[in-house]
This record gives C-alpha cells, structure tokens and sequence, in this order.
C-alpha cells in the first residue's frame, strides 16, 4: 500500500477513535446543565438527582480496567465497535425515559459502554501508530479532544437544554455513535492478544466490584459524611476486594492483569500523575461552573459559552506539547503542565464574590487550561511507553481508571471541603450567600492547586528521566523506543 494511502487510513482512523473519545468525556459533564430541568421532568428528589451523574461516572470508572483487558483478549476492534452500539441504545433510551429509576439505569449502561469503548479506542491508536513522533502527534490530538470534551459538554448541555430540551443532551449521542460503530469495520483493524488463553472470571468479578464500590464510596461521600458507617464500611470493602484480587492474580496462570506491567517505572509514575491530574481538573470544571452560575448569576447556556476559550486552549496547547515531546521528552512537558494547573487553580482560589468573569475566570482558565494539555498528552504517552502490543488495553484501561478514580475522589474531597467552609461561614453569622459560597469555593480550588503540585513532585521523583530523554531522542531519528518493554 502506497505511503500517502497509508497516512490518510491512519488521519481517518485517528479521526474516528478522537471523536468517539470526545463523546464519552463530553457525556461525563453534559448532563450537568439539563439538571434543573431533568429534576423536574421526571420528579426527581433533589438526593437523587446527582445520580444522573454519578451513575455514568461510577459505571464507567468501575469497568474501565475490565473493558481494557477485554480489548485485549476479545479483540480492540470488536469490543470498540459493541460498546459504541451499547453506548447509543443506553442514549436513546435515557432519552426517552419516563420515569427517574429508567434514567438513572440508561445512564449506568452509558457508562458501560464507556468503559469499553474507551480503553479499546486508546489501545487502538497506541497499535497503530508507530512509537516516537508518529505517536506522539497521534496522542496530541487525543490529549485534546480528551481534556477539551469536560469543557465542551458544559457548553454543548447548555445549548441543547436552552433550545431543544434536556433529553437532546442524550438523543444526540446516538447517531454519531452508531455512525461511528458502521465506519469502524472500514478504518480500523482488528487486533488482539492470541497468547491469552481463558478468561479470568474471579479476577475480573474482584476488580471491576471493588472499583465500582470505590468509586461508588467517593462519589456519595459528601452526602453520607467521611466518617460515617456507610463510608468506612464501602472504602472496607473495596479494599478488601482488590486485594483479593491481587492475590488472585498472584496465582493465576492467565491473570486479567499480569503485574509484569508494572515493571515499567514510567508507567506507574504516568499512572500515579493521572490520578492526580483528574484529582485536580475535575473538581476545578466543577467549581468553576457554579461559581458562575451561583455567584455570577450567569443562565446555563452563557456559563457554556464562558467555557469557550478554555477548549480551545486546551486544543491549541495539546499540539503544542506533542511537538515538545518529541524534542524535549515528556517528563519536563508533564511537570511544566501541572506546575501551571497548579498556578491556574491557585489564582482561581482569589476569586470574589464580586468578582468579574475576565480577572476572576478567564485568565485562570487559560493558564490551567495550557496544563490540561500539557499534561494529559504526556501522561498517556507516558503510561504506554514499552508496553507490549499485547496489553495495549491493559495499560489504556489503567490510565483511563487513575484519571476517573482521580476524578471521583479528588471532587469528594473538594467538595467535602467547600461545603464545611461554607457552612462554617453561615454558622459565623455570615448573611451573604455569595460571600459564604465563594469563601468555600476559594479552598476547593486551593485543594485542587496543592493535587497539582504534589503531581508535579510525584512525577519528578517517579518517571524515569532517562526513559524520557531515549523517547525524545528515538522520536527525532525516527526509531522505535529504546525503552525497556515489560515482560
């Protein structure tokens, strides 16, 4: 096949598996706005609305590492294009749900498909483009529609609520999905690991259990307090299975995970920076979006279109780091992405409630918006250098999970912590609700601020910088890495 046929069936394939990824991150945040309008709808109590998020969120960050290693044994292909069918019917039938208990159940299989969908598409990319610079502008433009999908569903759920009504937040979900899973035979090869014998049921049972209950501990964690029996209990038990699970594998000829992986210093390192990237972003779209529509008083659609620079930013500045990788390494392009996360959620935790959306979110936005990009292109990079082709899915699923748990706990904590302060301030005779509001908003963002910095320290001290530089100079020679590959 000729050179230029081959680059064009990769630019396609990339534009495929960058797309489908843009939905699932988008369909994480794009209910947020329609929730007002969804509670009352399908008569929701206000307790159970924010499980039309936390159902997705705790689905797809449960079955993540499963849907990775199933990429692997079932085949990326196959599992990449079930999910996307799974994805869509879940779509259409939230939309058209009727009742709370339907909503919430359409978007747990949301999730699941998610999870299956996202770790297949990862693995697929990383199997298809050739390690160095090739891969690197590769996971560049997935770096960006990945960090730029949280921001654009704020704004794409304003929209659609404002002019069309909340269940277009997931009616629009379907014919993008299933279009895709109908070009996917055409663009994408299959591939898969041959060697891997039978499927190791009490492995994946133990995992995919103790994650979702982790998750599911987090997430509710505010609510039901910290230092209640439901959470301690939940925390317990998730603990309790996953290290049933790592005794499993331990002893199982053929495990869903072989911890062989983990060998690899960079991987943990990119693993551990993921958490803490999704530890700090996560909870910053969150504060922002109230903070605007809570303090500002800005109506949904315009607190969606308030999010518009920060995409583009966050597009503009993950090209910018795939091109940076490949003459510098990605080691200092990760730490120099989380300093300045860290530097934008510092100066978001300035913001007044008096403030202005200019000097109290624009230019903070666009200074941590330059370290999403930054960081997510070089943390997934990071968390597939020398991995065998063989668990590609294995070691998307894994940065999938740590970006998601991340998530989930980083946003409990945040939370936990606005909330206190807020109601310490009321309780200090505090009569301004704004004032009260942002006092607790301003320690949510410096909490995010300090995951940032400890990110930037971890990955410092854990990814190898010798593994950066080797990956830097193989990309500029256009050589495979000379990084060492798990056994």
């Amino acid at each position: 096949m000729p050179a230029d046929t081959t680059d064009r069936s990769k630019t396609f394939a990339l534009a495929l598996l960058a797309s489908v990824q843009f939905i699932v991150v988008l369909d994480a945040s794009i209910v947020n706005v329609a929730l007002p309008s969804i509670g009352k709808d399908l008569n929701f109590s206000q307790d159970d609305l924010s499980w039309v998020v936390n159902a997705y969120v705790l689905v797809f960050g449960g079955f993540l590492l499963l849907g990775g290693r199933m990429a692997d044994l079932l085949g990326r292909r196959r599992m990449f294009i079930s999910g996307l069918i799974l994805f869509g019917i879940a779509s259409l039938a939230g939309g058209l749900a009727q009742t709370d208990i339907q909503l919430i159940v359409a978007r747990a299989f949301q999730g699941l498909g998610a999870a299956i969908v996202s770790p297949a598409a990862l693995s697929i990319v990383t199997n298809t483009f050739k390690e160095g610079a090739e891969r690197n502008k590769a996971l560049g433009v997935w770096g960006a529609v990945a960090g730029s999908g949280g921001a654009a569903g704020v704004l794409l759920g304003g929209v659609l609520t404002e002019y069309l009504g909340w269940e277009w937040v997931l009616f629009v979900n379907t014919p993008i999905t299933l279009f895709a899973a109908y070009l996917a035979p055409k663009l994408l090869d299959e591939s898969l690991d041959r060697q891997a014998g039978t499927f190791d049921i009490p492995g994946a049972v133990t995992v995919t259990a103790g994650l979702s209950i982790l998750v599911y501990a987090l997430v509710d964690a505010e609510s039901a307090g910290w230092g209640s029996t439901q959470t301690i209990a939940l925390i317990a038990l998730a603990v309790a299975l996953l290290v049933s699970f790592v005794l499993i594998e331990l002893r199982t000829e053929k495990p869903l995970m072989p911890f062989s992986i983990f060998r690899l210093t960079t991987l943990r390192g990119s693993n551990v920076a993921g958490l803490l990237i999704g530890m700090s972003l996560f909870s910053m779209f969150f504060f922002i979006s109230l903070y605007l529509q809570q303090v500002l008083g800005y109506e949904p659609l315009k607190a969606g279109l308030a999010y518009l620079p920060l995409s583009a930013t966050i597009i503009a500045s993950a090209g910018i780091a795939s091109a940076l990788v490949t003459r510098i390494g990605f080691k200092p392009v990760l730490v120099t992405g989380l300093l300045f996360v860290a530097a934008g959620t510092f100066w978001f935790s300035n913001v007044s409630p008096g403030g202005s959306y200019v000097g109290d979110v624009l230019f903070p936005s666009l200074l941590a918006a330059v370290g999403l990009g930054f960081s997510f292109v070089t943390s997934t990079i990071g968390a597939v250098i020398g991995v065998r082709p063989n668990q590609a899915g294995l070691a998307s699923g894994l940065i999938n999970t740590s970006q998601q748990v991340g998530g989930a706990l980083g946003l409990a904590i945040t939370a936990t912590i606005a909330t206190a302060s807020t109601n310490d301030a009321f309780a200090a005779g505090e009569s301004s609700r704004a004032i009260a509001l942002t006092g607790g908003f301003q320690d949510a963002f410096l909490a995010c601020a300090g995951f940032a910095l400890l990110g930037a320290f971890l990955a410092t001290v854990m990814i190898s910088s010798k593994d950066s530089r080797d990956h830097a100079a193989a990309a500029q020679a256009g050589e495979p890495d000379a990084v060492p590959v798990a056994g």
